[in-house]
């Protein structure tokens, strides 16, 4: 039996291996217009000032994994112990098998089948409680930012002025604050597993402790992490703009940035979609800015996509690749679990 363990963690690792590839090329090479996109890089690329932004943008590339190593590794301690280093070898390989997954839920998986002793359906959910934390920061951040958005960019729009906009404020905070209060009394889904899971589940129940096992100083730490790693992600954003002569303030640049991923969070995506969908809400939103300044052109427009893809390459494409050297540490099968 274990040998046949082992066949199966093989045929799945090598399974990942040739469809993240495939995927991460379709992206890059095949699905977008590569001449016109290094055509907009060829004036840049010989830059002083382009190649120094870039270098600090990989150097942010790795503090956005690192935090999130650090935020996994706290969660997981739980049930546990692993080091950084497994740790990063961890959210790279689910950097991977995310990369062809709809809304990148392969990330849970890829994550918890590097775990040696856990249950690899603990690990799965202390990773979604991870991932709900930047999702809160995502939406809390990008709906604040629609607050402020509204009266700045659509002041001609009848629903901003009087009561009715006071309404959608007092609304929108009071979702907001729902949500944070749901995430800090997550162990209410442990209370209410008798509920949520019916006979045909009663198998995974015992596995829903794990979200008793935080208190809410840890899951402060979660969500600071989480904001510092949104923060990251958001001026690697704002610093490929200024390299690729896309001249945005940093504040209206930073306000359209939390709109941009807001979106992308609240819109289900299949993978082969997203790189495409991201750049088109990316040139949407800046639209409102270069718009009334009467300066939106072809080669702004191809700026702003340019932006998107680089990124996509850079916090996804080249994590997706270095964590595929890693996935045959992987262990889809183990004689415990199966």
């Amino acid at each position: 039996m274990t040998k046949l363990y082992k066949r199966y963690n093989l045929l799945i690792q090598l399974v990942i291996l040739i469809v993240s590839y495939l995927f991460i090329i379709n992206q890059v090479f095949w699905k977008q217009d590569l001449p016109a996109l290094l055509k907009t890089l060829e004036d840049d690329i010989s830059s002083p000032r382009f190649l120094w932004l870039l270098s600090l943008i990989l150097i942010l590339m790795i503090f956005n994994w690192l935090i999130e190593a650090w935020k996994w590794k706290n969660l997981i301690s739980k049930v546990e112990e692993v080091n950084l280093k497994q740790s990063v070898l961890a959210v790279l390989t689910g950097v991977t098998i995310s990369s062809f997954t709809p809304n990148r839920v392969g990330e849970y998986f890829g994550r918890a089948f590097i775990l040696k002793k856990a249950s690899h359906v603990e690990g799965i959910l202390i990773t979604v409680i991870g991932s709900m934390s930047q999702l809160l920061v995502t939406i809390v951040t990008g709906s604040v930012a629609l607050l402020v958005f509204l009266p700045i960019f659509m002041p001609g729009a009848s629903f901003i002025t009087g009561y009715l906009y006071y309404a959608f404020i007092a609304l929108v905070l009071l979702l907001d604050f729902l949500l944070l209060g749901l995430f800090f009394n997550v162990s209410f889904l442990s209370t209410w597993k008798e509920k949520i899971l019916r006979n045909g589940l009663n198998r995974i129940r015992k596995y829903f402790r794990v979200f008793t096992l935080y208190s809410n100083r840890d899951l402060w730490i979660v969500m600071a992490l989480s904001f510092a790693r949104y923060f990251v992600f958001s001026t690697q954003y704002l610093l490929l703009l200024i390299a690729l002569g896309v001249k945005v303030p940093f504040y209206y640049a930073y306000l359209l940035i939390s709109l941009i991923y807001l979106i992308m969070a609240i819109i289900p995506t299949i993978a082969l979609t997203e790189l495409g969908i991201r750049g088109s809400v990316a040139i949407y939103f800046f639209g409102f800015y270069f718009n009334p300044l009467m300066t939106v052109s072809a080669d702004l427009n191809l700026g702003i996509l340019t932006a998107s893809v680089l990124l996509w390459v850079i916090n996804l494409g080249i994590p997706a690749v270095t964590g595929s050297i890693f996935l045959f540490r992987l262990q889809f099968f183990r004689s415990n679990e199966t």
